[in-house]
């Protein structure tokens, strides 16, 4: 299984960009996918979560709002829309994928996935 994260880049505070997950060997909606994010200095952080029914999405609360996990199952892609982005959400952005069916309170736990990306750099500065 290999998840490739993409989309990342150099935006202005206020501005929006869109992180894609592909996975290889995986099919997304079988299954539990989340987004996470670390920046410098700092433990990685859960940002948002989708389970197999993406009509359950849990966020982060520094992120609820700006931020939206969508999945494109025809594609098998997992996307991160974010708007109004601000300085403090620079960070190295992680997709991390599992085939277990996990509650909603477990979406933001790192131990509980299986697979993960290689990391997308978003730069928020003026």
């Amino acid at each position: 299984v290999q998840l490739q994260a993409s989309g990342g880049g150099l935006v202005q505070p206020g501005g929006s960009l869109r992180l894609s997950c592909a996975a290889s060997g995986r099919t997304f909606r079988r299954g539990s996918t989340a987004w996470f994010r670390q920046a410098p200095g700092k433990e990685r952080e859960f940002v948002a979560g989708i389970k197999w029914n993406p009509e359950y999405a849990r966020y982060a609360g520094s992120v609820r709002g700006r931020f939206t996990i969508s999945r494109d199952d025809a594609k098998n892609t997992v996307h991160l829309q974010m708007n109004s982005l601000k300085p403090e959400d620079m960070a190295v952005y992680y997709c991390a994928d599992t085939p277990a069916y996990l509650v909603f309170s477990a979406l933001g736990n790192t131990e509980n996935y299986d697979y993960w990306g290689q990391g997308t750099l978003v730069t928020v500065s003026s």
